[in-house]
């Protein structure tokens, strides 16, 4: 892990939500560093404002005001074209739900990943090597509805991380899974974090979930109060 310059790096960060008349303050003036090489896990209560944090460093909400840097980057300053460029080439998601295109084989979903960034269809060589540790490369002509949760999941961070993103956000990714699927995808996670050196970010309410990461944050009510 890197301790140098942040890859994320967070200043007084607000985002507003208008509902009707009413305004909710989901971020409040929220800071947050975070190194290249990281794995930092998230925990909070519902409402705490964890999936806005997530949203706007992924580029998918705007923020109201502050500065939030994603690799060197101002958000803030961003248009939409810029933020959908933001997730083409450093960011990459992974949630609880597995978002698998039903009718396409395992392979074949994670060629559309490629495909949508502007890439050839062939993935880097040292992928192969992911897919093995993935533990999936023997089920990749199978559609999702052939492979149980825990092999979704297991696909969806291959998805997730087959154009090399630099920061991969997980927001709740074992909701869906039982006890032995969820303890298999946290330690890929954090193995590829390692073999990889990409920066995790992932959400979660499970302190277990939580201590596979190097440390952990605790926010309540749009900040971070641990």
């Amino acid at each position: 892990m890197n301790n140098g310059h942040p890859i994320i790096q967070i200043r007084d960060l607000r985002k507003v939500y208008h509902v009707g008349k009413v305004e909710v303050l989901a971020l409040r003036g929220l800071d947050m560093d975070v190194q290249p090489g990281e794995f930092l896990s998230i925990v909070g209560p519902s409402g705490s404002g964890k999936s806005t944090l997530f949203h706007i460093i992924g580029g998918l909400t705007p923020p109201t005001s502050g500065s939030v840097r994603v690799a060197d980057r101002e958000l803030v300053e961003m248009t939409e074209a810029g933020r959908t460029r933001l997730r083409k080439e450093t960011v990459a998601f992974v949630f609880q739900k597995f978002n698998l295109l039903p009718n396409l084989t395992a392979r074949d979903n994670i060629a559309v990943a490629r495909y949508l960034s502007g890439k050839d269809r062939k993935p880097d060589p040292q992928f192969g090597e992911v897919l093995k540790l993935l533990r999936i490369e023997d089920r990749l002509d199978h559609k999702p509805s052939a492979l149980s949760g825990g092999e979704q999941q297991r696909v969806a961070i291959a998805r997730a991380i087959v154009n090399q993103p630099a920061i991969l956000l997980a927001d709740e990714p074992t909701g869906n899974l039982d006890t032995q699927n969820s303890e298999t995808v946290l330690s890929l996670l954090r193995d590829l974090n390692k073999r990889l050196g990409q920066t995790v970010l992932m959400i979660t309410h499970n302190p277990e979930a939580a201590a596979y990461g190097h440390r952990t944050l605790h926010m309540r009510d749009g900040q971070i109060v641990a």
